[in-house]
């Protein structure tokens, strides 16, 4: 599979697992400090062949991931779920240890966030769905995360990722449904 955008990363490892799933250019952040000179080749890259944004799901790959989104709006940004991050054996957490169908997955479903969100779910369509503030809210995000491939967040982080991605209200509520289905079903 050839990837014509670019794929913003990590680091080395994460480069090496991108190019066993696909066939891929990268640009390597090294690390969360973003320093201009990488950002400035991101923004060409952008302009040439577009970006994809793939970073760990973890605290600093959200960071990276926003830092780069600041400077280089109209990026798509693929995510991969906590659990397919984590390492085989041992402690780890990252794109470096996804299994490359994982990899492939998740950059087939890139997308852009939008620049202007539309406001059509509110913060309380969230608490009335048991996605903040419940002793369920974690797994209920961390299911709709990967229904509706936006990744996981927080409850801070769930309303602005809904609206960034322009999630529907129909497509919020069906997705809810499906998830409050399968809890009583089990």
């Amino acid at each position: 599979m050839k990837i014509k955008e670019i794929i913003v990363v990590e680091g080395r490892d994460d480069t090496t697992a991108i190019k066993r799933a696909v066939n891929a250019d990268t640009i390597e952040t090294n690390g969360s400090a973003v320093p201009l000179s990488v950002l400035e080749r991101i923004q060409h890259a952008q302009g040439k062949r577009g970006v994809i944004i793939l970073t760990d799901p973890d605290y600093p790959g959200q960071r990276i991931r926003q830092i780069v989104s600041d400077h280089v709006p109209g990026c798509k940004h693929a995510f991969i779920d906590r659990q397919d991050a984590l390492r085989k054996k041992g402690r780890g957490l990252g794109v470096e240890h996804a299994s490359p169908d994982v990899i492939r997955k998740a950059l087939k479903q890139a997308h852009t966030m939008a620049e202007e969100p539309l406001e059509q779910i509110s913060k309380e369509d969230l608490i009335e769905a048991g996605l903040i503030g419940g002793s369920k809210a974690k797994v209920r995000r961390e299911k709709l995360g990967v229904s509706l491939n936006i990744g996981y967040t927080n409850g801070k982080q769930l309303y602005n990722r809904l609206l960034m991605f322009q999630i529907s209200k129909e497509e919020f509520i069906s997705e809810m449904t499906r998830i409050l289905q399968e809890e009583q079903d089990v």
